[in-house]
């Protein structure tokens, strides 16, 4: 297994912090985060677990996380279809043809629409607790609780004190999971590695400030994706209940829907990883 490491990788305006592990001759797996998610999401023994299953597994930074190009915090010079335009880019320069995507939450969604716009570039999808980008009726909103959180998140902390930030990420990380919780040995290792990492923390709030904005290009239906697809939705995503999973699954054709049991609004923790891991790898193996 060759250990690729992380670098910066030119994609556009930008550079994208990588990280790579597994062998540049086996199928490429792209790992996308959600929304103000850095790279440290995806859990490094993830991504070793899928290396180990014959995937060259690439994890990276969006705009305004981690490593990557970092603008000033409350003004974004972007718009929402940036987050696509990066991973199109990024997967020409590291792949230059089809690589299987992995997308959790935002993530997820864009990597529909990169699956629907640019279908040469797309092996398979794995959406995780995401919601469909067109094409689908009314779904049910975010869980009671949930929504209260949204109306009134946590303050923001004190970006330059290191445990306070690691508490607050960890705060966030609480409020979506569902009952299996978090990981509490990984979580915290990876809120500490986003505070280490990142330019600015401040900055990946941008994200809010974009996402669902408009859209010029034509009207989206998950119906009209012609990849293998995954869905993988946990019986307890306060963000985006079950329906959701349910509704994109039935929609996308031949996708298969994986429900876990006890999950929430996250990247599945390890104790998921016995049932999601092999789905990964045998969705991957093409």
């Amino acid at each position: 297994m060759t250990l690729v490491g992380v670098g910066p990788v030119g994609v556009g305006e930008v550079e994208l912090c990588v990280d790579a592990v597994g062998d540049p001759a086996r199928p490429l797996v792209a790992l996308v985060a959600g929304a103000s998610s850095s790279m440290d999401a995806w859990p490094p023994a993830l991504c070793r677990s899928l290396a180990d299953g014959g995937r060259y597994v690439v994890r990276y930074d969006h705009r305004d996380t981690g490593c990557s190009t970092t603008g000033p915090a409350g003004a974004p010079a972007y718009d929402g279809g940036a987050f696509e335009r990066d991973l199109v880019g990024l997967l020409r320069v590291l792949a230059g043809g089809p690589a299987h995507l992995v997308g959790v939450s935002m993530g997820g969604g864009i990597a529909q629409l990169v699956a629907l716009r640019h279908p040469e570039l797309v092996a398979s999808l794995t959406l995780v607790a995401t919601s469909p980008v067109g094409g689908v009726g009314p779904l049910p909103g975010p869980a009671p609780a949930m929504e209260q959180w949204l109306a009134a998140p946590p303050p923001d902390p004190d970006w330059g004190d290191r445990q306070a930030v690691v508490e607050w990420l960890l705060a966030g990380e609480r409020a979506f999971a569902g009952p299996l919780g978090i990981d509490e040995e990984q979580a915290p290792a990876a809120a500490r590695a986003t505070f280490d990492r990142s330019h600015d923390l401040a900055a990946a709030g941008n994200h809010w400030l974009v996402i669902g904005g408009r859209d010029d290009g034509p009207a989206h239906d998950v119906a009209g994706i012609g990849v293998p697809t995954l869905v993988v939705h946990g019986t307890h995503d306060p963000l985006f209940p079950l329906p959701h999973g349910e509704a994109l699954a039935a929609s996308i054709p031949g996708a298969r829907l994986l429900v876990v049991e006890g999950m929430g609004h996250q990247v599945p923790p390890r104790s998921t990883w016995p049932t999601v891991v092999p789905a990964l790898l045998e969705i991957t193996g093409g």
